[in-house]
């Protein structure tokens, strides 16, 4: 383990860029607009602190144990910050730091164990596990902590050192939060840069790279496999989601009604495996519309620091464009907006919670991912076009079915396209747990000892039998 050395932070251009908060749509500070060519000083740095880092483990995990400690001790200066630049309600801001801090410890508790390997040969064949070397991390806006620790957490468990780029809309709560960590850690091994674009591509392709795991849109998931395979740099995507929820004709409306909407509306809906689309049997359509509809009319919506605030705003312009043009383009078509359609009159990136009805199936709002707090409801006849439905768009993260008999509620669910499917709730997941898509919404697995092996190579070793 190299010995801990006075702290450093990279060398910057000194060029600075504005950080808004979503409840007011205005500036209330800065952040560093670090420029691509300083990376080559930050990853030498980061393979340097490697070599140290990557042999013991027992002094990782205490450094991971310590981590976590810090995070929590830290949490009133933390939180407030993301609210500010994220919009979330500050209970939420909260629940992210204790998920930080629990992540941290569950992978200090996990160690790759070395496997005998028999073959009936005379040779005695072991698979060892190797640590990566420097691994980048690009995280998202909507979960900054949470999806920056889902990275880190593991990949420094497992003996690499990280480069982490947080989104430019939400980089200063993950400054905050990597000052804190690194504080309990040797130097460089965790480093956080950031800027615009190219920053995120020039590091998603430098050579001294060797992993690079990426949450965000499918487009530019894209993009980053290709700019790591110049290095022929391991990649995981953690991509797009358009969840449906399927409801089976014995579901108790009133009953899952509140799970239901939370499961769609958290975060703005600005959740990956957020409910996106719900699919309800003709009989109770209008009952399950009315519900939901009810709960966004009754929703209290402000800015995150308000203590009675249960849905802050949109994280910030570009996304709030977004969730306007796909209400737009489906009321247009016909669809009924039967709470909510429209943004809030009022200073911030606010939306009104949005229930529509009567949505031509092949609306964007349905086919593509809103990624906000809008919600269509579709009419089904008969559980086979249900299904069909569900699994109809390009993305597989997750899904649930709804109803009082889980055996058939099990059985449907065995039929979705998704990484993950849920009976009668959504979206929660174990830290020990694989978390992963299928078709476009992934590459690879995060999460539990998955997440660990995923930042390890196998090395083996042979040995003749003694005599």
């Amino acid at each position: 383990m190299a010995a801990h050395r006075p702290r450093r932070t990279p060398r910057a251009s000194g060029l600075r860029f504005a950080v808004l908060d979503p409840a007011t749509g205005e500036p209330f500070d800065e952040a560093p607009d670090q420029r691509p060519d300083e990376l080559d000083a930050v990853v030498a740095r980061a393979r340097e602190a490697w070599r140290g880092w990557r042999t013991d483990p027992v002094a990782r995990s205490t450094a991971l144990l310590a981590a976590a400690d810090a995070v929590e001790a830290a949490g009133t200066d933390i939180a407030p910050l993301l609210t500010r630049e994220q919009g979330k309600p500050l209970a939420e801001s909260y629940a992210e730091i204790d998920r930080t801090a629990a992540r941290l410890r569950y992978f200090a508790g996990l160690h790759p164990r070395p496997q005998p390997l028999t073959d009936g040969r005379p040779v005695r064949s072991e698979i060892r596990w190797r640590s990566l070397g420097p691994v980048a991390a690009i995280v998202p806006w909507n979960f900054p902590l949470q999806l920056a620790s889902a990275k880190f957490a593991p990949a420094l468990a497992a003996g690499n050192t990280m480069v982490l780029k947080p989104s430019p809309f939400t980089p200063l709560a993950t400054r905050l939060l990597a000052s804190v960590i690194s504080a309990a850690l040797p130097e460089d091994v965790l480093t956080i840069v950031t800027g615009h674009e190219p920053l995120g591509a020039r590091l998603a392709s430098h050579p001294g790279i060797r992993h690079v795991t990426f949450t965000g849109s499918a487009r530019t998931g894209r993009a980053v496999a290709a700019g790591a395979a110049a290095s022929l740099a391991r990649v995981t995507l953690e991509l797009g989601g358009n969840d449906a929820a399927v409801l089976l004709d014995d579901v108790e409306v009133e009953r899952i009604a509140d799970r239901l909407f939370w499961a769609a509306f958290r975060n703005c809906g600005q959740v990956c495996m957020a409910v996106k689309r719900v699919y309800a049997p003709a009989r109770l359509y209008s009952d399950v519309v009315e519900a939901l509809a009810q709960r966004a009319k009754d929703t209290v919506v402000g800015p995150g620091l308000d203590p009675g605030t249960q849905l802050g705003p949109v994280s910030n312009a570009p996304q709030l464009a977004r969730v306007e043009s796909r209400t737009a383009q489906a009321l247009a078509a016909g669809a009924r907006a039967v709470a909510g359609g429209h943004r809030l009159d009022r200073p911030g990136y606010f939306h009104a919670p949005t229930i529509l009805a009567d949505v031509p199936p092949d609306s964007p709002v349905v086919t593509e991912e809103q990624f906000g707090p809008v919600l269509p409801v579709l009419p089904y006849e008969n559980l086979d076009e249900a299904v069909e439905a569900a699994n109809s768009t390009g993305f597989g993260l997750g899904g649930s079915v709804w109803g009082t008999d889980t055996d058939l509620a099990e059985a449907v669910a065995g039929r979705l396209e998704c990484g993950t499917a849920w009976i009668n709730h959504h979206a929660e997941l174990s830290l020990a747990q694989p978390f992963t898509g299928v078709k476009e919404s992934g590459v690879g697995v995060a999460g539990g000892p998955w997440g660990l092996y995923g930042n390890l190579r196998p090395f083996v070793v042979h040995r003749p039998e003694e005599a």
